[in-house]
C-alpha cells in the first residue's frame, strides 16, 4: 500500500428513492462504471479488473455489455452487508500491487425497488445459520439486530439519545448542500427527529437509512499509469479488512459484545498507515443506523466510548467548523443508501477537493464500512 495503487476515477448513477429508478439494477451498475471510467480519462477497453461485494451484477455480463477488455482479475468479498465496501477496495489494491491487473473498477449497484427491501423483515419458514438463534424469537431485520447492539452499548457507556440524533442531524445538514442527495431540500430538525416514530428502540425513523436505487464506482490503477491521465490521483494509503477471534459469532455470543467489529480493523489500519486518528481531517462512517456509527468512532480510536457524548456534541461532526466532519455528502442517511459505496466515493472526492462540503487542506480521508456486521473494513485515502 502507501500509494502503490491510486484512485483515478469516480462515478455514480443518479440516486433514486426505492422504486424510483427508470433503469434496472444492472443498467445502474453500467452507468456508474461508465461514468467512473470516463472521469479517469480511460476507455472501456482499458479496464481489465472488476471487484465488488454482495453484488448481483457479475463480471461476465458487465464485461460483455460494457465492451471491456480481457479481464485479468475479478473478486468479491465475504460478508453480508456494507461491511464489504472498503474491503472491495482492498481487493483492487491487492490486484494492482501484485501486478494482476490495471486498472480495476470497484463498484456496487443496489435497486431495492427491483429486488429485496433491506428494511422489510422476512418471515422464514425455516431458519439456518445465525438466523436459527434469532428468527424464531422475532429478531428478523437489520434494524432490530443493530438496536440490540446499540441499546447495550448505550447502557454500558451512558450514551444519550441526543448523541444518536447528532449523527442523523449531521448527515441531513450536509445533504442540504449536495444536489445529488435524496434528502436535498429536506432538512431535519432535532424536534422532528425526537418526534418521529420508533422503528426498533433506540432507533427512531431518522436513525435508519432510506431504501434507495443507484450505483457508484471507482477506478484504481498504478501511479505510473495515473501520470498519463487527466484526473487527480488519490492514494490508497492503507486499508484493513478482517475480524478478531469469534467476532460476529451467532446469537450475540462474541466475546467483545457489543461491538462494531472494528477494534482490530482500526489497530491494523493505523499501524499500516503510520498514522493516528488525530491525523485525519475528514471521515465517512457507514450508517445503516446511527448507533453503530458511535461504536465505530470509538473503536477506530477517535475517542473512548465514555467520551462519545462530548465528542459528537456542539457541531464537532459538522462542516465547516467541526473538528472531525463526517459523512460530508450526506452519507447513507442523507445522500443515498448504495450499501455504503457512496461513502467511498465521497472520501476520494474530499482528497480531490471536489466535495459539496469540502474540508480545507485534506491530507487523509477515511472511509469506515459497515460497523455492526463482521468482518469489518476501512480504507484511508490521501494525496498522491
Amino acid at each position: 500500500m502507501h500509494g502503490a495503487a491510486v484512485v483515478v476515477g469516480v462515478g455514480e448513477s443518479a440516486y433514486y428513492p426505492r422504486g424510483g429508478a427508470r433503469e434496472s439494477e444492472f443498467q445502474l451498475a453500467c452507468i456508474a462504471i461508465r461514468n467512473a471510467v470516463a472521469d479517469a480519462g480511460l476507455t472501456m477497453r482499458d479496464v481489465d479488473g472488476l471487484a465488488s461485494y454482495m453484488d448481483r451484477n457479475e463480471p461476465v455480463r458487465l464485461s460483455a455489455a460494457l465492451g471491456l477488455g480481457d479481464l485479468h482479475f475479478t473478486g468479491q468479498t465475504f460478508g453480508g452487508g456494507g461491511n464489504g465496501a472498503a474491503a472491495a477496495v482492498t481487493l483492487a489494491d491487492a490486484a494492482i500491487t501484485a501486478g494482476y491487473a490495471t486498472p480495476v473498477v470497484v463498484y456496487r449497484a443496489l435497486a431495492q425497488g427491483q429486488f429485496h427491501r433491506y428494511g422489510q423483515a422476512a418471515r422464514p419458514r425455516r431458519a439456518a445459520g445465525a438466523a436459527a438463534y434469532t428468527a424464531p424469537y422475532g429478531l428478523l431485520s437489520p434494524a432490530q439486530i443493530c438496536a440490540m447492539q446499540t441499546m447495550r452499548f448505550m447502557h454500558e457507556h451512558g450514551i444519550t439519545q441526543d448523541s444518536l440524533a447528532e449523527i442523523a442531524l449531521t448527515c441531513y445538514e450536509h445533504a442540504q448542500r449536495n444536489p445529488r442527495a435524496i434528502r436535498f431540500g429536506k432538512p431535519l430538525t432535532r424536534e422532528a427527529y425526537h418526534a418521529s416514530r420508533w422503528i426498533a428502540e433506540p432507533f427512531h425513523l431518522y436513525d435508519c437509512c432510506p431504501e434507495n436505487d443507484g450505483a457508484a464506482a471507482i477506478v484504481v490503477t498504478t501511479p505510473e499509469r495515473a501520470r498519463d491521465l487527466r484526473s487527480t490521483p488519490v492514494s490508497i494509503v492503507a486499508a484493513a479488512h478482517g475480524l478478531a477471534h469469534r467476532d460476529g459469532a451467532a446469537a450475540f455470543s462474541e466475546p467483545g459484545f457489543p461491538t462494531a467489529h472494528h477494534r482490530q480493523v482500526g489497530e491494523q489500519l493505523w499501524k499500516r498507515a503510520g498514522a493516528k486518528p488525530a491525523d485525519v481531517q475528514v471521515a465517512q462512517f457507514y450508517e445503516n443506523f446511527t448507533g453503530p456509527v458511535l461504536m465505530a468512532i470509538a473503536e477506530m480510536g477517535f475517542c473512548a466510548p465514555r467520551e462519545l457524548n462530548d465528542f459528537v456534541a456542539d457541531g464537532n461532526l459538522r462542516w465547516p467548523n467541526g473538528g472531525l466532519p463526517i459523512n460530508t455528502s450526506g452519507g447513507n442517511l442523507g445522500e443515498a443508501y448504495i450499501h455504503g459505496f457512496g461513502n467511498v466515493v465521497e472520501a476520494v472526492r474530499q482528497v480531490r477537493g471536489e466535495s459539496t462540503c469540502q474540508v480545507a487542506d485534506v491530507e487523509l480521508s477515511l472511509s469506515v464500512s459497515g460497523p455492526g456486521f463482521a468482518p469489518g473494513s476501512a480504507v484511508l485515502f490521501g494525496r498522491a
